[in-house]
């Protein structure tokens, strides 16, 4: 071989392993899960605990305390992996009352790597939170804020496994989460193309403009709701799109409870079965600072699929 062929070989024996170094060492996504939580802001902590605790019928396994004693966040415990957290403070100014969404990863530290990476800002470490768990947070295009949660067998949530599962509850799983989202193509690149969260349905209330886009999690079946606008909703109005979806298997059966139930009483609103523009049957609930907590049913009343709405996004 002359050394001009020789020279050839040696160059492309190191582009070949600078590639593989490079394969090995570029951070990979681990895996997400599924929902761990929403947090919501209450103006008025009792009154929010009697909608979670009297009329759907939760526990609250353990809250966390201000230096003076009083209640800063209160844990509404949907199931051994979900949770609802309802901090006890008005929402910061201009926002609504949707704190943040959150998601369980198989590896914090991994996804933290992973998001530097592409270009995300994030911390310099991943933290383990008060409740025991590790966790770090990112906002996405439209300022949500996102957390993720890699849980701990030391944590409370782990510690209360088996517990705090009353046969009240009105449903055992959180179905979806729903936030506002002005942009869905920069939403789509950042769940779908960074995250890995595949869209799966697209639906119009009036058949003329996008009102949602379903985006399901890469590892798991929950999924998150784009709820789309052209003029962003004053901060008092938003409690419709930034909601929480609840699982039922049965929606007539699970207002035929909720009746039933003294806290009925005094909560004041209609509630009244629908068919979704998904075809699935629905109830709206809304608790006293008007955010909505949707039952829903898991398949479509008729059996049938419902076709994912062509209408162009409102933006």
């Amino acid at each position: 071989m002359n050394r001009s062929k020789r020279l050839a070989a040696i160059c492309a024996t190191l582009f070949t392993c600078t590639l593989t170094i490079q394969a090995q060492t570029t951070p990979t996504r681990p895996k997400i899960l599924g929902i761990s939580h929403v947090g919501f802001f209450v103006s008025d902590l009792p009154k929010a605990l009697d909608f979670w605790h009297g009329l759907l019928g939760y526990d609250e396994p353990y809250d966390l305390k201000n230096p003076d004693g009083t209640t800063r966040i209160a844990f509404i415990k949907i199931n051994d992996h979900q949770h609802v957290e309802l901090f006890n403070q008005q929402p910061p100014a201009g926002s609504g009352h949707l704190s943040h969404i959150a998601f369980i990863v198989s590896n914090a530290e991994r996804m933290r790597l992973y998001l530097a990476s592409r270009g995300i800002l994030v911390g310099n470490q991943v933290s383990k939170g008060k409740t025991g768990d590790l966790n770090f947070e990112i906002k996405d295009p439209d300022g949500n804020l996102i957390e993720f949660v890699e849980p701990q067998p030391d944590g409370m949530e782990a510690r209360n496994t088996g517990k705090f599962l009353p046969a009240s509850r009105i449903s055992d799983s959180i179905y979806h989460l729903g936030f506002l989202v002005g942009n869905s193509e920069k939403s789509i690149k950042f769940y779908g193309d960074l995250l890995g969260f595949h869209e799966f349905w697209r639906g119009s209330s009036n058949g003329t403009q996008l009102s949602w886009i379903d985006m399901q999690v890469p590892d798991g079946n929950d999924y998150v709701e784009f709820m789309l606008y052209r003029d962003l909703p004053p901060p008092d109005k938003r409690g419709g799109q930034e909601h929480i979806s609840l699982l039922v298997p049965d929606v007539a059966k699970s207002i035929n409870v909720l009746e039933s139930r003294p806290a009925f009483q005094t909560y004041g609103k209609p509630v009244a079965p629908h068919t979704g523009v998904n075809g699935k049957r629905q109830v709206n609930l809304f608790d006293p600072d008007g955010t909505r907590v949707e039952l829903m049913e898991s398949e479509t009343a008729n059996g049938k699929p419902v076709p994912p709405s062509t209408a162009p996004p409102p933006n």
